[in-house]
């Protein structure tokens, strides 16, 4: 998984989506892509992800951390709990060949929690918020409201 500033994760509209961020205080935005399938069926590979980089997760999220036993590799994964040590991240495919979770390295402490899932901005055709979701076999995507048309 590459997290990479939100400037240079996006093409096309980067300036006014910057400004945008500045006028609404979202600063701390950075963008990752999802690479590998332990969280399907809700996030797929190529899928590029909005985190909030230092927003406290609550149980259900999906958040992005450093592993604990790589700090280079970031993880995508689902809050499931606070545990003593830190969170308790799962894929929510525990099916996934290579799936790594802290059903193997334990919970994750807090400081290696980058932030929390706030949207899915690429491919477009799968756009939407990541939302808070019971926990469960997906990420609970939201797409966005088609525009309006009016008829003339």
């Amino acid at each position: 998984m590459r997290m990479r500033p939100v400037v240079r994760g996006l093409t096309g509209a980067v300036l006014p989506l910057t400004a945008v961020l500045a006028l609404a205080g979202l600063r701390r935005l950075r963008a990752v892509e999802v690479t590998g399938d332990s969280m399907l069926p809700g996030l797929r590979p190529g899928d590029w992800l909005l985190v909030r980089a230092g927003a406290r997760p609550v149980p259900g999220d999906v958040v992005v951390a450093r592993h604990p036993e790589r700090p280079e590799l970031l993880i995508v994964k689902r809050a499931v709990r606070e545990d003593g040590g830190g969170w308790w991240l799962e894929s929510d495919n525990q099916a996934a060949a290579g799936r790594r979770d802290s059903w193997d390295f334990g919970a994750v402490p807090g400081p290696l929690v980058v932030g929390r899932v706030v949207a899915r901005y690429w491919p477009p055709s799968r756009a939407g918020t990541v939302t808070r979701g019971a926990l469960g076999p997906q990420a609970a995507v939201t797409p966005p409201r088609p525009a309006q048309r009016s008829e003339q």
